[in-house]
């Protein structure tokens, strides 16, 4: 099932949005805080969300858009894929985003979800499911995926992600759960 939703951005013609993945029911103790911090408008959840509950945490502190992951059970307000519409003050469509749980084959879209991010027009694909943090461009999309603040699968980092709209520019970075501060890859770490 898709869903389709349209948030407005703040007045200021900005917004923050938090985007989080694999919780598997248990997000990092220190997740919370720090994505408080983060001040988002929005909060969306790509998937393997686990128990429910997870949604209402993150929705006491902001609103909550989610698709359902892997591991997830069919809910009837969990769609499968999600096209979110970020909207300025005469409505117009500033930005489309595309989000579903699988969405990338290593650095490269999968066919599947460049087919529908092509047919939705979409300016960025949200996924996760892999657990690895990445921001990148494939056939002309941009890709995010926030990697995972649920428990710790093999030695990557606990992290969401954040996407900044200011001036009329995107940007995205990651978040440290156990710090709290930017996470940027390693080299040759892995």
């Amino acid at each position: 099932m898709r869903r389709r939703a349209r948030v407005p951005l703040r007045g200021d013609g900005g917004l923050t949005l938090v985007v989080v993945a694999d919780t598997h029911s248990e997000p990092h103790p220190d997740a919370a805080r720090w994505i408080a911090a983060a001040a988002p408008d929005l909060i969306v959840h790509a998937g393997d969300i686990g128990a429910l509950r997870v949604l209402d945490d993150l929705g006491a502190l902001a609103p909550v858009y989610a698709v359902r992951g892997n591991i997830d059970e069919r809910a009837p307000d969990l769609a499968d894929e999600l096209v979110l519409d970020l909207t300025g003050a005469d409505g117009a469509v500033a930005l489309r985003l595309v989000v579903l749980h699988i969405g990338q084959n290593g650095p490269r879209l999968r066919a599947d979800a460049l087919r529908l991010a092509r047919a939705e027009g979409a300016d960025l694909l949200v996924c996760g499911h892999s657990h690895v943090p990445f921001v990148g461009r494939d056939s002309g999309i941009v890709v995010f995926n926030p990697g995972s603040i649920g428990p710790r699968r093999f030695r990557l980092p606990i992290v969401f992600g954040v996407l900044e709209i200011a001036g009329g520019a995107m940007g995205t970075r990651h978040v440290s759960c156990e710090t709290g501060e930017r996470w940027l890859p390693t080299p040759g770490a892995g």
